[in-house]
């Protein structure tokens, strides 16, 4: 009898064996893909059974009944997270279910360039085909609620930057980590501004910065272009800057700036209203909001571009004038 209980306890001990030696093999084998990069969505709110589901429609074969019954035997059924994904040649079951439940997700870009206006930064996001696009058919007043903007205007409230983002997020999102990656560095500028700036707060500063941004041709003239408009707004002069008059114009403007547009008074025509404009006019970068708020001592009052991106100053009107008929007019602006 002991004879016979031990053959059965070894025949199930190696059955036993068997079962999980195969199932460890198939656990841990390669998974056949139906390209070599196979990119799949777990959409909010799936169960493991709808995952494994479209994990197998997707490209990569793999039956969802095991895929799901191996991720309740692991306890990881209930961890999975929402996301997209991708899996490359090599990628097991077992692996599969590892990237599931720790989120290892793909990610995309997104670039905001220094200089680009609210529109552009809504076309780029609006274009691109791994965002959620939960901005469409928003009013900017519906955006700003949204992202918990307490500002009235978009405009310059987004750092440019390059961010990275988990495929499917939502632009809502995006856009508000870009405002409050502007809120940190324009506070953090704010905090470092020279004692005797004049202006009255750091959305002040903002705009400002973003008239030198618009305004900056090569980086090295940045911060004497934010010298010449502090010492105008310090001396109640006039801003006189173009690209204000240019963004109050908006769709309207053609690519030519005339006489008569520096006179058509509006509230960004820095031409016949003193003080900053009502808003930023594009997004400024870290540089221009540094310039912005601590420009270097000069006497300087003018500028004017020499046509190759560099600019030309003067601290009289007299010399000014000379330098606009030698560049300006050289080069047939």
């Amino acid at each position: 009898m002991k004879s016979l209980l031990l053959r059965l306890f070894l025949v199930v001990a190696l059955g036993a064996a068997a079962s999980l030696a195969a199932a460890w093999w198939y656990v841990t084998r390669p998974l056949p893909l139906a390209r070599p990069v196979v990119d799949f969505t777990v959409q909010r709110g799936f169960t493991m059974r709808e995952a494994a589901a479209a994990i197998a429609n997707a490209g990569v074969d793999v039956n969802p009944r095991v895929l799901y019954w191996i991720a309740r035997l692991t306890g990881k059924a209930d961890r999975i997270l929402a996301g997209s994904y991708e899996v490359h040649a090599g990628i097991t079951p077992w692996l599969l279910i590892l990237k599931l439940s720790s989120g290892d997700v793909s990610q995309a870009e997104l670039r905001l360039v220094e200089g680009w206006n609210f529109r552009q930064v809504r076309a780029a996001l609006e274009a691109n085909p791994d965002l959620i696009q939960d901005t469409a058919g928003l009013s900017e007043a519906e955006i700003l609620q949204r992202i918990g903007a307490t500002e009235s205007h978009p405009e310059g409230l987004f750092f440019p930057d390059t961010y990275l983002f988990d495929k499917q997020s939502s632009a809502l999102a995006l856009l508000a980590r870009t405002y409050r990656a502007m809120h940190e560095r324009l506070a953090q500028a704010w905090e470092t501004r020279n004692p005797d700036l004049p202006l009255a707060s750091p959305y002040e500063a903002l705009i400002l910065a973003s008239i030198v941004e618009k305004e900056t041709g090569r980086a090295e003239d940045r911060a004497l272009i934010a010298s010449v408009f502090v010492n105008r707004l310090r001396n109640g002069m006039r801003l006189q800057t173009d690209p204000a008059v240019i963004y109050g114009q908006g769709s309207a403007f053609d690519g030519n700036l005339r006489k008569r547009d520096l006179e058509s008074d509006h509230a960004y025509n820095t031409y016949t209203r003193a003080g900053l404009p009502p808003t930023p006019i594009a997004m400024p970068g870290l540089d221009a909001l540094l310039a912005a708020v601590r420009p270097p001592t000069t006497d300087y009052l003018y500028f004017v571009s020499r046509g190759d991106g560099t600019s030309e100053f003067s601290t009289n009107l007299n010399d000014h004038n000379k330098a606009v008929s030698q560049y300006q007019r050289r080069t047939g602006s």
